[in-house]
């Protein structure tokens, strides 16, 4: 073998042949450019207790696979697919002769599940596991099963640029682990917030063309997805010096685009790289010394709740951001220029979260059935896969008939097979026994390849320029397909539409159009077109995939249907009924018998009005969907509620709370009862109201509530004032002139709670506010008397209130 060229990691290679010659595991940390990816599997060709034995290397993408395979062979001085090989989903390159094979992560995982013994593999490395991949967590998991079961001679290497080690050695055993500092040049940090207007391609384009103007080298941008990255290249398009050029790199791309754009300019040539986090880790694009950074990352978020994986634009990690900023020090002292302020970075958070805790489970869930694990928790993850996700993906399985008491089924088996996601596994199935197996391979073939057949949101589209496409990628996924298709049971007497085939994937995503591009899903969740699209135009589709968050998920793949191919098709999922809803407008409930799927109504008539005790159930139902204010609350019934709320918030227990949340979740408890059967909330009986606010009372304390929260006070003229009870305290307004003679305040409760006194002027305007009536009296009682005398001059102003006599009138009789 060639000697192999000095690198940062070369230092702690001797550690490293001690801890796997002693031991069956160890944790390598380098950062990138240490060479942990290229030197370490060809160092450890030379290990003694390798025998011959092949070397595994996981790599979390394919453009990662191909430039280690490509970079290790030309380190041999031979081409790849013979000492080195590798292999992923739509390319192979591997030999008799191959004793490294770098694989995707998702490949190792098939390759244990297929081979459990992991027959002629003697060591396994996990290279960038910081990434956290959910395949990456589950192989390596996995490998710790089999190395503790049935190889004990297997060797794991977990190796990372930016990595928790000591979490990892634990996991391993207690395993070692080994630090090489790797070797980068200073990168100067600069800061230039992008403008709250301003489009994140736009601010990228503007940031680019300054770079180039004031900076040396190639640059390497970051943004979040393809979109961003091709409008970006079309704001720079005839905006950048006549020596630079300007190419994409995101997994979409061909092959061959993405290996010439991370291979080095041509002499006397700069290159801008616009690219998205598949360039934060595992490669090296030479020339670099500038980097930009939108700080933004593109990742997928599983919802339980209504098993969609939706694509969300957040900020990225604080790791993820020194690892692009590092890029720009590879080989010279290098920039980064940050799109965002400087003390935004702080609040970062410190890592991207593990796909595992925000993934669909459904195949892991399925993998680990076809291991003979029900439970996924029992085996040895980073992070245990979360409960609900778990949940959710075994009821999903046991619909598509892939489990059954948690035991893989036939159908399971044969869904492993495919290698695709559950959910289209079961389309190309369900496909072949009418004879569409094909047309469904391709489908599903060209969701899971980003990129072929282009982008449009039309599925039918897509698979018609697929079809057209010339090139090699387009040939493996065709040849792809073909295996996916195998061989059609039935027979088919026409072509299906995509619409039709992608129901039996799914079935929970059928939208029905709501107008200008809105939809709503059989799921409950809701989605949206761009209104000029043709398929906003379609009053039924099949979903294949949305982003953005639940309010304004934005449709990023579809299929029109008919609704005659949705009944045909799910007829075992329509429900026809009798429902009854509440009509706002109307303040009224309303029958109709609907006929739906899910939370979409295919067809409904409208019926009589509800009676009875269905109309009451109604009520209830409305009541709680749209709050208590839709009742006819009564004078009485209003009074009552504040009174015995003012009793609960003094008293407490067995005073029941009057809030809205307690009165709702009580409603079968307090108003049912009274309700007599209308459909007419406008009829309901507020006097019915208040008796049922009653009945929530105990009865021994029923009597109880006018002596201690009486409606009304008697002042000394004989009048009855009502009380207004409120938050704080019972309050009584009256004219000054009625409590005349009163030498004690007034008080409620036999006596021991004083009522807030509101005193009013002949005009019932407020003057005064008080809580001690006889200081009042004696106080400030002498500035309002000589106020009021020169404002009411026809009224009484005695000098001693307290001993005067009250009156409700002008003067007293007799004067």
């Amino acid at each position: 073998m060639k000697e192999l060229p000095p690198l940062p990691v070369t230092e702690i290679l001797p550690a490293l042949d001690d801890a796997l010659a002693h031991g069956i595991a160890a944790v390598l940390v380098a950062p990138p450019g240490a060479g942990k990816t290229t030197l370490v599997p060809l160092h450890l060709l030379g290990a003694s207790w390798r025998g011959d034995g092949t070397i595994v290397l996981l790599e979390p993408r394919r453009l990662a696979a191909r430039a280690a395979a490509n970079r290790m062979a030309s380190l041999l001085g031979e081409s790849v697919g013979q000492t080195v090989g590798y292999r992923m989903r739509l390319e192979n390159k591997v030999s008799a002769k191959t004793r490294i094979l770098v694989v995707t992560e998702g490949v190792f995982a098939r390759m244990i599940l297929d081979d459990p013994g992991l027959s002629g593999i003697s060591v396994v490395l996990f290279d960038e596991f910081h990434e956290r991949s959910l395949d990456a967590d589950f192989g390596l998991a996995l490998a710790l099963d089999v190395q503790a079961a049935l190889r004990p001679d297997l060797k794991l290497l977990v190796m990372s640029a930016t990595l928790d080690g000591a979490r990892v050695a634990k996991l391993l055993g207690g395993a070692p682990v080994l630090e090489s500092k790797g070797r980068s040049f200073p990168v100067d940090i600069r800061y230039r917030e992008r403008k709250p207007d301003e489009k994140i391609e736009d601010a990228m384009a503007r940031a680019v063309r300054d770079t180039l103007a004031g900076e040396s080298g190639s640059i390497l941008a970051f943004l979040p997805g393809q979109r961003e990255i091709e409008r970006a290249i079309a704001a720079l398009e005839g905006r950048v010096p006549a020596d630079t050029f300007v190419t994409p790199l995101y997994g979409a791309l061909e092959g061959r685009d993405q290996d010439a754009a991370i291979s080095p300019p041509p002499p006397g040539k700069r290159k801008v790289v616009l690219a998205t986090s598949i360039a934060e880790t595992s490669i090296t694009i030479d020339g670099v010394r500038a980097v930009i950074d939108a700080g933004l990352a593109r990742l997928p978020k599983f919802e339980p709740a209504t098993g969609l994986t939706r694509l969300e634009t957040v900020r990225a990690s604080r790791a993820a951001v020194e690892q692009r900023a590092g890029r720009a020090g590879r080989t010279e002292p290098g920039v980064a220029l940050r799109l965002w302020r400087a003390e935004q970075t702080a609040a970062l958070e410190a890592f991207s979260p593990p796909e595992i805790l925000e993934a669909d489970l459904s195949g892991l869930v399925l993998d680990c059935a076809a291991w003979g694990v029900t439970n996924p928790a029992s085996l040895s993850f980073l992070d245990l896969p979360p409960t609900p996700a778990v949940k959710e993906a075994k009821a999903l399985l046991n619909e598509l008939g892939a489990l059954h008491d948690d035991r893989i089924t036939p159908m399971g088996e044969a869904m492993r097979n495919l290698a695709l996601p559950v959910r289209l596994a079961h389309m190309v199935l369900a496909a072949r026994e009418r004879g569409q197996g094909m047309r469904s391979a391709e489908i599903a073939v060209v969701l899971t390849e980003r990129g072929l057949g282009g982008n449009d949101v039309d599925i039918e589209t897509r698979l018609a320029r697929f079809e057209r496409e010339r090139g090699d990628r387009a040939a493996r996924a065709r040849g792809l397909a073909k295996r996916l298709a195998g061989k059609d049971t039935g027979r088919a007497d026409a072509q299906e539409s995509a619409g039709r085939l992608l129901i039996d994937a799914y079935p929970d995503r059928i939208a029905k159009a709501r107008g200008n591009g809105q939809f709503t899903l059989a799921n409950g969740r809701g989605g949206e077109l761009d209104p000029v699209t043709s398929l906003a135009k379609s009053p039924w589709l099949v979903v294949a995939d949305l982003a953005g968050r639940a309010g304004r998920a934005r449709i990023l793949s579809a299929a029109e249907i008919s609704e005659s191919d949705i009944r045909a098709a799910l007829g075992d999922r329509i429900i026809n009924g009798r429902h009854v809803s509440y009509d706002p407008a109307r303040n009224a409930l309303q029958a109709r018998e609907v006929t739906r799927i899910g939370a979409i109504a295919l067809s409904e008539k409208t019926l009589p009005a509800p009676t009875g005790e269905e109309a009451d159930r109604g009520v209830i139902a409305a009541v709680r969907d749209h709050g208590l204010d839709i009742l006819p609350w009564s004078r009485e019934a209003a009074i009552l509620r504040r009174r015995l709320t003012w009793l609960h918030q003094g008293l407490g227990d067995p005073w029941p709370a009057m809030d809205d949340a307690s009165l709702q979740a009580n409603l079968e408890d307090w108003l049912l009862p009274y309700l007599e059967g209308t459909a007419q909330l406008g009829q309901i009986s507020g006097h019915a109201i208040a008796e049922g606010l009653r009945a929530l009372v105990p009865y021994d304390l029923q009597r109880k509530i006018d002596a201690l929260a009486p409606t009304h006070f008697e002042v000394p003229t004989g009048s009855n004032i009502p009380i207004r009870y409120e938050a704080e305290a019972p309050v009584l307004a009256v004219r000054v002139q009625e409590l005349f003679g009163l030498g004690t305040h007034p008080a409620i409760a036999s006596g021991t709670v004083p009522l807030l006194l509101e005193l009013l002027s002949p005009a019932h305007r407020p003057i005064q506010i008080t809580r001690d009536l006889p200081g009042f009296w004696k106080g400030s009682w002498a500035d309002v008397r000589s106020d009021m005398r020169g404002r009411y001059p026809k009224h009484v102003w005695p000098d001693d209130p307290a001993n005067a006599v009250p009156t409700a009138r002008a003067k007293p009789r007799g004067t």
